[in-house]
């Protein structure tokens, strides 16, 4: 059986109807028998995830693992939120091939382990630390879906890694078709990472302003992680130290920053980083205080996040990946928590 759903299809802003067949979308309404869905409403490509790190375990007292009971029920909450792609950027663990082609499931982009090179001033026990940086980047693309990651730098008081070393991974990477997101906490290592063509900047706290004009050059894309940073900053401010001193500065920075990176041209991306998960809704929301227009906030959690990920919005023939509202996100952005209908793969979710 087919389905129908009738509303204002996003981003175009124009009322039509479509059908979902087989996974797929048409506009061309299809014979046979069809229920309808939705008849009025919003209706959005589903949101994308583009930092997410579900099935992670360990803490400061616990070494790092990955548990693939919690990763799906990390990955249904994504799903039931709406969240129709998701992009992991480090994971401790393989995706578990059953949750990975379950009915429904959100469509899973994985970059590997996180990649550390051997010269970082400081590691952490769940990086893979390597002095081969390039072919160890190479190996995590191929293996995975197209993506690695490795870290810029980690301790935003120290060196990060070399522009010479991660200009190779660049290279490298770009030359089997793969891209690469870095991990970015201090002025340097964003710097570095944008001199690279790095494809995307992961965090970018303190980034330095000529960053921008690289990213746009480059096609970059900037994932701020807003909301993991927003639960971190009463903790800092608390403790008076230089070192808090510096992480608020960069954070002040980094939101300065998501408005600055949309006037350059730089895509800008959606992703939670952390728990709870299935709440990118947050995050469009800390992108809109930051500056960005709500269109395009939500576009970071939809339609843009899923072109840059490779995925198509809702044409024909694209993939079955929507959800609809009673109210315009563009407007009310906080409806993007109460989706009335969500469609992941063709399947009706809610």
């Amino acid at each position: 059986m087919g389905f129908h759903v009738r509303g204002v299809v996003l981003p175009d802003g124009v009322t039509r109807d479509l059908w979902i067949l087989d996974g797929r979308i048409t506009f061309e309404r299809p014979r046979g028998e069809v229920l309808t869905l939705a008849e009025g409403g919003f209706v959005l490509p589903g949101l994308v995830d583009v930092h997410t790190h579900p099935g992670a375990t360990g803490g400061a007292d616990e070494p790092p693992g990955f548990d693939a009971g919690l990763f799906a029920e990390q990955i249904a909450a994504h799903r039931d939120a709406g969240t129709a792609a998701l992009r992991f950027p480090g994971l401790a663990g393989e995706v578990p091939a059953e949750v990975r082609d379950a009915p429904g499931a959100p469509r899973m982009i994985t970059a590997g382990r996180w990649l550390a090179w051997a010269g970082l001033s400081r590691s952490a026990a769940f990086h893979t630390v390597t002095d081969e940086l390039a072919a160890m980047a190479v190996k995590e693309a191929l293996a995975h879906d197209g993506w690695c990651k490795i870290m810029g730098d980690w301790d935003f008081e120290a060196p990060p890694v070399p522009y010479e070393v991660m200009r190779a991974v660049v290279e490298a990477v770009h030359a089997v078709g793969g891209r690469v997101a870095a991990h970015c906490q201090s002025a340097e290592g964003v710097l570095q990472a944008a001199r690279a063509g790095i494809d995307s900047i992961e965090h970018g706290m303190g980034m330095p302003e000529e960053c921008l004009g690289l990213m746009a050059a480059n096609g970059a894309a900037f994932v701020p992680t807003l909301t993991a940073f927003a639960g971190s900053r009463p903790r800092m401010a608390g403790r008076g130290t230089a070192r808090a001193a510096l992480w608020l500065s960069g954070h002040d920075t980094m939101i300065r920053r998501v408005r600055e990176a949309y006037d350059a041209g730089v895509t800008v991306l959606a992703g939670t980083d952390s728990a709870p998960f299935g709440n990118v809704a947050t995050e469009v929301e800390h992108l809109i205080a930051a500056g960005l227009p709500a269109e395009t906030a939500v576009g970071a959690a939809s339609w843009t996040a899923r072109a840059f990920l490779g995925l198509p919005g809702l044409a024909e023939g694209g993939l079955a990946d929507l959800t609809v509202y009673d109210a315009d996100p563009r407007r009310e952005p906080g409806v993007l928590r109460h989706p009335r209908r969500v469609v992941v793969r063709g399947h009706v979710v809610r």
